[in-house]
C-alpha cells in the first residue's frame, strides 16, 4: 500500500510516498480501507519539527473509511462498518490499524469526505465552545481566523448556544466566509488594530472569552481583548509558537484565565468521544451545522495539499482522496 511518509523533518520537499505493508490489526485494533484523510495543521508541525516524532513518520492524524477486519478483543466495530476518527497517526495511507475504541460510526446519510471533513475541526469547535469555555446566551467571544475550518464551525457552535461572535480574518474573502458562518462583527486584521476595534465594539469591556488559533501574531493582543476575569483559549499555532511570557501579565490585564488545550484531552475516553462525535456529525447530518471543504487532492499530491493549507488561503477543508 501507499504510505505519505517523512524520512527527516523539513520542508514540503521532505514528504514522500512509500510502498510498505499494509498493516495488520493487532489487539484492540480494527483495519480501515481509507476513502478519505483530513490535512491538518497538526500534520505540519509534525513534518517540520514543532512536534518531535519517530522516523520514518506516516503524517496524518484523521480519515473516514470502511473496516476490513478486526483484531482480537474488538467489539466497538465490525468489518464493513463505515467509521471516521481523530488523534489516530499514519492516517496519509491506504490502510490505517487504529485502535478500536477511537473508530465512530458515520451517519448513513454522510459521505466519507463529510466525516472526514467534520471530525477533527468539528469536535474542536465543540470541545471549546461547550467545555473549555461554556458560552452562555448573550455572552461575547472574540474568534481569530473564523474564515477557516475550525473558526467557521466554532462561529456557528457559539451562535447555536446564543452568543455573540466578533471575528477576526486576513482577507476580504475570508470575510465573507465568517459572516456567511453566522459572525457578528468581522475584523479583517491586515488592515485595522483588530483589539482597539474589539474595544470600540464591546465599549471597552472585553469579551468574555479569546479563541485564538493564530499563535505567535496574535496573542499579546487577545490578552488586551479580554473583559475582565475573561478567558484566552490558545488552541493553535498557525503563525508560530508563543515565546515565554511572565504569568504577572494575567493579573496587569484584569486576572485573566489562560489555558492550552487540546482535542485529545476532551476525547480522553470513549464516553467523551462518542458524544463529542455525534453531536458534530449529527449536526452536519441534519443541516444545523455547515461544514465547507475547500478543496481535495489525491493521496499523492500531499505536499502540494501542506503547500496550500500553509498558504493560509484555505476557507475550508482540505482532504487527501486516496
Amino acid at each position: 500500500m501507499r504510505a505519505v511518509r517523512i524520512h527527516a523533518t523539513g520542508g514540503r520537499e521532505v514528504i514522500q510516498i512509500d510502498a510498505v505493508p499494509v498493516p495488520n490489526p493487532g489487539a484492540g485494533e480494527a483495519l480501515v480501507r481509507m476513502e478519505a484523510v483530513g490535512v491538518n495543521f497538526i500534520d505540519i508541525y509534525h513534518r517540520t519539527g514543532q512536534y518531535r516524532v519517530d522516523m520514518p513518520f506516516t503524517l496524518g492524524q484523521e480519515g473516514a473509511g470502511v473496516v476490513e477486519r478486526v483484531g482480537t478483543g474488538v467489539a466497538e466495530v465490525h468489518p464493513g462498518d463505515r467509521v471516521a476518527f481523530s488523534n489516530v497517526d499514519r492516517s496519509y495511507a491506504d490502510y490505517v490499524a487504529a485502535p478500536a475504541w477511537r473508530l465512530v460510526p458515520v451517519p448513513a446519510d454522510l459521505t466519507a469526505e463529510q466525516a472526514a471533513a467534520a471530525m477533527l475541526q468539528g469536535m474542536t469547535a465543540q470541545y471549546l465552545a461547550s467545555a473549555t469555555y461554556p458560552i452562555r446566551a448573550g455572552e461575547t467571544a472574540l474568534v481569530h481566523a473564523a474564515g477557516g475550518g475550525v473558526g467557521q464551525l466554532l462561529v456557528q457552535m457559539i451562535k447555536r448556544r446564543g452568543g455573540r461572535v466578533i471575528a477576526t480574518v486576513s482577507s476580504e474573502a475570508k470575510a465573507a466566509v465568517a459572516r456567511s458562518a453566522g459572525a457578528d462583527e468581522v475584523i479583517n486584521y491586515s488592515q485595522v488594530d483588530f483589539a482597539a476595534e474589539v474595544a470600540r465594539l464591546t465599549n471597552g469591556g472585553g469579551v468574555a472569552v479569546v479563541y485564538d488559533s493564530v499563535g505567535r501574531d496574535t496573542f499579546e493582543r487577545s490578552l488586551d481583548c479580554a473583559a475582565l476575569r475573561g478567558m484566552v483559549v490558545l488552541f493553535g499555532q498557525a503563525s508560530g509558537r508563543v515565546g515565554p511570557f511572565d504569568p504577572q501579565v494575567l493579573n496587569a490585564k484584569g486576572g485573566l484565565f489562560l489555558t492550552r488545550p487540546s482535542l485529545h484531552l476532551y476525547t480522553h475516553t470513549r464516553a467523551e468521544l462518542l458524544q463529542r462525535a455525534a453531536d458534530v456529525l449529527g449536526g452536519v447530518a441534519d443541516g444545523s451545522l455547515r461544514l465547507r471543504i475547500d478543496r481535495t487532492f489525491p493521496l499523492d499530491e500531499a505536499a502540494e495539499a501542506h503547500g496550500y493549507l500553509e498558504s493560509r488561503h484555505a476557507t475550508g477543508k482540505l482532504l487527501l482522496i486516496p
